[in-house]
């Protein structure tokens, strides 16, 4: 799992480990409860946590009998499990719009990434049905209102402010005034530091002119084991409703962010998970976790490809994907799905065992590569689609001739195809134990 820098590698080769042990004793369990807090600590975790953990971990894999029909070790396998969801909050809460206006303030230290994540909540809202309006009130950044106007209208979004209007206060009465008829308002407001005592007084006051539904802190992934200070310091001046996590994108200091932030009690609702605008999901600790132990995340995963494609075909790739009867057909469908939900790593991630199986270069897959590949595959006739060994020599040329390509760059797709199909074999169960999978799944699956 990229988002955490190696932490999602490291405990995957962990639980790998533990699931190939025969022999479940104090030292085996000591052992991988080191390796844990080895990744933890590694990833900015607090080391007093870890060692909270940690205790807590090899304790209850020492003393607890496993339940009827789960081995010892499916049930040390399920145990960290479940305390490393406990880590993180233990429950997904939802970002509950039950009455009109929804009105969201934005919080957020200069740099954290909030505009980018209002266009991310923007899109997120679209696809659940609402069609949101933001109202510029930040007076301090040059350009705040342009940014916003930019995101704004590629997603055809309303969108108020006035870049000569130095008064937020009066730019957050007549925003209110502009979209009284709209069911979401989304406040933007000015990036702050907990120092900085004229923006937290205007803060406050907005506050007070607003009176959000919600109020939203964004905290940037990438500071650790400092943003529990600042979502501590920012619920002191104001309300704090829910926050964001943003940038947590290969920063190895993601798993510091998120767990201080648990700790201050205030939940986390979303993560931002990449550079691009549907890199953005709403936080569910077990899923999370499900995915960073290598475990999966089937759930998510469906429900996002059936946000981007055809419910039928999101299905039957799913479907090809986790049975091993893999084609050129359903990879060309893994494209198209692809260039709307994300880089392939990430959704391999969602598949329990597959994330560490990937091939280097599916991981490293670029939307131009993807165009070239599905030029080649045009090329092709159903039946090649359909049965991808009877391409030899004289098919290669053809196909090569078809789509203005080298004949190497169609063996390379080939090739290509051939590393994805062998590693989508063993998918689901092999490596972590059947009872224990079932088990896991069956919690985040309900």
């Amino acid at each position: 799992m990229k988002m955490l820098g190696n932490l999602g590698e490291n405990l995957t080769n962990t639980m790998k480990k533990l699931a190939g042990m025969t022999v479940i004793d104090k030292k085996t369990i000591k052992e991988v409860v080191r390796e844990i807090q080895r990744a933890l600590i590694q990833s900015d975790v607090n080391i007093k946590l870890v060692q909270s953990l940690s205790k807590k971990i090899e304790e209850r894999a020492i003393e607890e009998k496993p339940p009827k029909g789960i081995t010892p070790r499916e049930h040390v396998i399920t145990i960290i499990y479940e305390e490393m969801v406990q880590l993180l909050g233990s429950e997904a809460v939802d970002l509950n719009i039950d009455q009109k206006p929804f009105k969201i303030l934005f919080l957020g230290l200069q740099g954290s990434g909030k505009t980018t994540t209002i266009g991310k909540l923007c899109k997120y809202l679209q696809k659940k049905g609402f069609s949101p309006a933001i109202v510029c009130t930040d007076t301090w950044r040059p350009a705040a209102y342009e940014q916003l106007k930019q995101l704004t209208e590629e997603m055809q979004i309303s969108l108020y402010g006035d870049p000569n209007n130095k008064d937020a206060l009066d730019l957050a009465k007549k925003g209110l005034k502009e979209f009284k008829n709209q069911k979401v308002i989304i406040f933007d407001t000015a990036g702050r530091h907990k120092e900085e005592s004229d923006l937290l007084k205007e803060m406050k006051e907005l506050d007070e002119v607003i009176n959000p539904t919600e109020s939203i802190l964004v905290i940037d992934g990438t500071i650790g084991q400092q943003a529990g200070a600042q979502a501590k310091a920012f619920s002191e001046a104001t309300e704090i409703g829910s926050i964001i996590i943003s940038k947590l994108d290969g920063t190895a200091k993601g798993g510091g962010a998120l767990s201080a932030v648990a700790e201050t009690g205030a939940p986390i609702k979303f993560i931002g998970t990449g550079e691009r605008i549907d890199d953005f999901e709403a936080f569910n600790p077990e899923r999370f976790i499900s995915r960073l132990l290598g475990m999966g995340d089937i759930k998510s995963l469906v429900e996002k490809a059936e946000e981007v494609v055809d419910e039928d075909v999101a299905t039957e790739t799913m479907n090809a994907m986790l049975s091993g009867k893999f084609t050129l057909k359903d990879m060309k469908n893994q494209f198209d799905m692809m260039n709307k939900m994300g880089p392939m790593q990430q959704i391999m991630n969602m598949i329990p065992g597959m994330g560490a199986k990937i091939p280097k270069e599916a991981s490293k897959m670029t939307e131009d590569k993807i165009v070239i590949y599905k030029i080649m595959m045009s090329s092709m006739t159903n039946k090649e689609m359909e049965n991808p060994k009877i391409i030899k020599h004289s098919r290669i040329a053809r196909i090569a001739r078809g789509a203005g390509v080298e004949e190497s760059e169609v063996k390379d797709l080939l090739k290509y195809y051939n590393n994805t199909k062998k590693a989508m074999k063993g998918i689901g169960r092999r490596g972590m134990g059947g009872g224990a999978m079932n088990r896991l799944m069956g919690q985040f699956m309900k």
